[in-house]
């Protein structure tokens, strides 16, 4: 990988960190807390890149000599958000309100330096066929998908058997749109090759 200055990247999510190693870019892993709490009244879009910003904003001190990566990703149906399901019950009646309708996965991202945020999302249109309760069940019990927005993970079984078609980037509905990421820190001067 080239680049000028370090890359920093402010997730835990581990599949955020899969993704950007497996598209080689070479990168910190830095943790700092921050509420995930939106504006009220703005469009799920906006939420997204709410939260990445506000996310940033924590690595000020990283800004100057580093490239601060932050991202958040939401599930939005019908305009509501579905956050991270808080136990079993929430994460069944998730799975249940998404099984046999199409819904957005929005990831807001922020690329953080020298004081400036660049920051912009990615929608893909995700449709689920009909699930039945065993389906759902069987998920949440095999895979407990409390840590995942709308209570699913499009790499695991149930966006294997259940997911019927995707409009947009695969990898957006992992938690990352690797691509747009890509040329967007071309700019920077970084690429992999």
């Amino acid at each position: 990988m080239k680049t000028p200055y370090p890359l920093i990247l402010g997730s835990q999510s581990p599949r955020r960190h899969q993704l950007l190693k497996a598209a080689g870019f070479s990168f910190e892993v830095v943790i700092r807390p921050v509420s995930e709490i939106p504006k009220r009244n703005i469009l799920p879009r906006a939420v997204a890149v709410f939260i990445s910003e506000n996310k940033a904003k924590a690595y000020g001190d990283y800004a100057a000599d580093h490239i601060v990566i932050t991202a958040d990703t939401i599930v939005a149906t019908k305009g509501s958000i579905l956050g991270k399901p808080k136990d079993e019950n929430q994460a069944y009646e998730m799975l249940k309100s998404l099984a046999g309708k199409t819904h957005q996965v929005i990831t807001g991202v922020t690329i953080f330096h020298k004081g400036k945020f660049n920051s912009f999302s990615e929608v893909t249109n995700v449709t689920f066929r009909s699930l039945s309760d065993s389906e759902i069940k069987y998920y949440i019990d095999q895979y407990k998908p409390y840590d995942k927005a709308g209570a699913y993970g499009i790499q695991e079984w149930i966006g294997m058997i259940g997911i019927s078609s995707i409009e947009g980037c695969y990898y957006n509905v992992m938690g990352l749109p690797v691509s747009r990421l890509y040329e967007e820190l071309k700019p920077l001067g970084i690429s992999i090759v």
